[in-house]
């Protein structure tokens, strides 16, 4: 598997560390596949999968809007990439 981004690899690093002794590493797709749906689960808690039109928004709703998209694409992508997946960056 290639080597992961920073970000990944944090998110890797803090699941590893919760699971010592168990596990020394988690190499194994199952456990990184759990990982990643983990992620977007909790992703998609906290900022929905859909907004309403954009455009019905004011200016600074317009920007609160498009940040929080921004780091929800920003946390897919990492989850894509605990899957071995680089070339999206949301689901």
């Amino acid at each position: 598997m290639t080597d992961l981004s920073p970000a990944a690899q944090a998110v890797l690093d803090a699941w590893e560390s919760k699971l010592e002794p168990m596990v020394t590493c988690l190499t194994h797709d199952p456990e990184r596949e759990a990982l990643a749906t983990a992620l977007e689960t909790a992703v998609d808690q906290v900022v929905p999968k859909k907004w309403p039109t954009i455009e019905d928004y004011n200016e600074y709703e317009q920007g609160v809007a498009a940040a929080h998209i921004k780091c929800r694409n920003q946390l897919l992508a990492i989850a894509n990439e605990l899957r071995g997946d680089t070339t999206s960056n949301a689901h």
